[in-house]
């Protein structure tokens, strides 16, 4: 289970755009005219299309066409020159990775409930065994994603998923019997987190359904959907609620105010009542983050992850009587990001960050000792569940030569067992590129630390590089499967670095703090830090740097195309930032506040005239170097409009601007159609911009 602050910030949101039109210009629109010379001469009837194919006008015009990659017609162009089809079927196996995450198990078989995508988007699947066949479940355009089994009788699960992106997510239940499907919320709201009661009549979950911005506290018997009831009404977005107290009587409550500081309640179910379990520090002492509690069998405990009195998130029990702190994990000095309880309360088992690195342990509650369990492969962890057994632990796992793959391992036997193999393209993952962990100094001689990796041996000489900046910025890179990413290594040549500049999660709260408000420009000065070593390593060409990332990787890729354009050689955002103050007051509401506290509050004048002068958008004039710009219509995070300013400004010079977007996609693209043809432009781009 991960901390409150993390969960949150990943549970994405949705806002309409009018965008741009729909004609594609320039070259685009040239090879779309060919195009309709086709079916214009057949309209004309079969004489009139004869003539016109003897005259030679219709076949090169078709032939033409057939020789380049159209985009989707949900997918708005301009700038981008036509992408031969030649190119697709170069690159086309790097688009057939597949992936698989673990969900949830069967509470009363040994069988799991798993997402993995088989057509344009992830759905849900149940794998009866390890490497049985995965049975689809779901059909819908839109990925689906979380989803519980009722946890007594097993004869429904409840899920949860949007429309194009947008984050307004709606719960369903799925008939196991049947394959029915209900919708259980009213379609327009945005509802998460839902959590089965111990006794399976009721769940909980988050609403915003009251006003369109809170998010309450609900319940429901899910198989009646109109005993929906309003437990508790709250003020704002970062709520969001825990497991159910073993008598099922409270529940727990998380508050994140930002992602350094988050507290606990206890809820009262029958009396809607809500109890502050972590009160806040005194003023001027140091905030403190929770993560999601677990209660102990008994009830009277709870276990939580916490950085109090500690650099790190440390596993720790709450006595909620006295509500005193007993740490449990000192000895680790990493954070503790998940965590799973078996049903007799006796076993823990719990993962760390270590170096980016999980490292899953087991203790025994009563003696509160643990012990690592080294048979699990070196990779990333997430979803950490513990069957009804006692016994099987379920969890995802990915590696840089593994794609992610659902597991289980026995605390018996110690026996890990692989119940998915994903697909790779028929590509061999063993021969990819293994990270190699490097640093540099920040701007205050702090060390910076990030993932490279170089590409085969067969290209010589300085490589040219594509610098990736995670999101968050509350986030970290972690080492796993890198997918199409590996086409730049394997074919292009192209090394591949990825930092984790001050502001990112997984080296301790000082750490995570050190960009905050007006401390913003240090993480900017960290890029350029980074991009001055690379000119000074052997292996990498430091006069081919192109800087790329996501959300608000994307603001720092505009950053550094506007702040450290003379270090550069092109730049690719996606999703990004291009004005923290326009981005702060059009991100839904339900999340502006959350992200005040982390860039600062641009209602205040002093801390608005920071933003404003910092902000990519009113430096752009600085920009002479390539821009690509990728963007979600329905992005409720990063309204599109923050691209379509970038854009706009950046085309009254002369610089090369390219723009994609999506018009049933959010925050990031999640439908494969949309995501290869991303992909192909990429790498049309890294050839145009980066390697010449």
């Amino acid at each position: 289970m991960n901390r409150l602050s993390q969960s949150l910030l990943d549970i994405k949101p949705a806002r309409p755009w009018s965008g741009f039109g729909l004609v594609a210009p320039g070259l685009w629109a040239s090879a779309l005219l060919l195009m309709a010379t086709v079916p214009t001469a057949r309209a004309q009837g079969p004489a009139a299309a004869s003539a016109a194919t003897a005259a030679g006008t219709v076949k090169p015009a078709a032939d033409a066409a057939a020789k380049v990659l159209l985009p989707g017609d949900n997918l708005v162009v301009e700038g981008i020159p036509p992408i031969a089809k030649e190119l697709q079927e170069r690159a086309g196996r790097y688009t057939e990775f597949r992936g698989a995450s673990f969900i949830d198990w069967h509470p009363k078989q040994r069988q799991m409930l798993i997402n993995t995508r088989f057509a344009d988007t992830a759905q849900l699947h149940s794998v009866l065994f390890p490497g049985a066949a995965r049975t689809q479940l779901t059909f819908f355009p839109d990925r689906v994603g979380d989803a519980h089994y009722q946890p007594v009788t097993a004869d429904n699960f409840i899920f949860s998923k949007d429309i194009g992106g947008g984050e307004w997510f709606q719960l369903y239940r799925f008939d196991v019997k049947t394959g029915d499907i209900t919708l259980l919320t009213d379609g327009k709201s945005r509802n998460t987190g839902p959590h089965y009661s111990h006794a399976g009549n009721r769940i909980s979950y988050m609403s915003t359904s009251r006003n369109g911005k809170d998010t309450d506290l609900w319940m429901m018997d899910p198989q009646d959907k109109s005993t929906a009831k309003l437990v508790l009404q709250l003020t704002g977005g970062g709520w969001e609620a825990g497991e159910f107290s073993p008598d099922d009587k409270q529940l727990v409550l998380g508050e994140q105010v930002s992602a350094t500081e988050t507290y606990l309640w206890l809820v009262d179910v029958a009396k809607g009542e809500k109890t502050e379990l972590t009160p806040r520090p005194a003023a001027g002492a140091e905030k403190v983050a929770y993560g999601s509690g677990l209660f102990s069998k008994d009830g009277k405990g709870l276990y939580v992850t916490t950085d109090k009195e500690s650099e790190f998130q440390r596993l720790t029990y709450i006595d909620l009587a006295t509500k005193k702190h007993t740490y449990l994990t000192t000895a680790i000095p990493w954070d503790i990001e998940e965590m799973t309880l078996s049903r007799d309360g006796r076993t823990l088992v719990f993962a760390a960050n270590e170096n980016g690195i999980s490292r899953l342990y087991v203790m025994d509650t009563a003696t509160k000792k643990f012990r690592p369990l080294p048979q699990v492969p070196v990779g990333v962890i997430g979803g950490l569940d513990l069957h009804s057994n006692g016994v099987d632990v379920g969890f995802t796992l990915s590696a840089a030569r593994q794609s992610a793959d659902a597991y289980s391992l026995n605390l018996k036997t110690g026996k890990v067992e692989r119940w998915t193999q994903s697909e790779t393209g028929g590509l061999r993952p063993e021969t990819f590129s293994e990270p190699k962990l490097v640093t540099w100094k920040g701007l205050d001689g702090r060390d910076i630390s990030g993932f490279l990796y170089l590409p085969p041996e067969k290209f010589t000489g300085k490589r040219p590089i594509m610098v990736n900046i995670h999101g968050g910025p509350e986030a970290q890179y972690r080492p796993g499967f890198l997918g199409r990413n590996n086409y730049y290594l394997n074919e292009l040549g192209v090394a591949l670095l990825f930092p984790n500049v001050r502001g990112s999660t997984g080296y301790g709260k000082t750490f995570l703090k050190l960009d905050d408000g007006f401390k913003r420009e240090d993480s900017y000065r960290d890029a350029e830090a980074l991009y001055k070593w690379i000119k000074q390593q052997p292996q990498l060409d430091g006069e081919r740097i192109l800087v790329t990332g996501g959300s608000y990787g994307g603001h720092m890729t505009l950053v550094s195309a506007t702040h450290h354009n003379d270090l550069i050689r092109a730049s690719l955002a996606v999703v990004g930032m291009s004005n923290l103050v326009t981005f702060l007051e059009r991100t839904e509401g339900y999340r502006r506040d959350l992200r005040r506290v982390e860039y600062g509050d641009e209602r205040d004048p002093k801390m608005r005239d920071f933003l404003q002068g910092i902000a990519p958008l009113n430096r752009a004039k600085n920009i002479t170097k390539p821009l690509f710009i990728v963007q979600g219509q329905n992005d409720p995070r990063v309204p599109a409009s923050e691209a379509e300013q970038m854009i706009r400004t950046v085309r009254q010079s002369k610089v090369p601007a390219w723009y994609l977007l999506a018009k049933d996609e959010g925050h990031g693209f999640a439908k494969k159609k949309n995501q290869d043809f991303q992909f192909y432009a990429t790498i049309l781009y890294l050839q145009q911009y980066l390697l010449k």
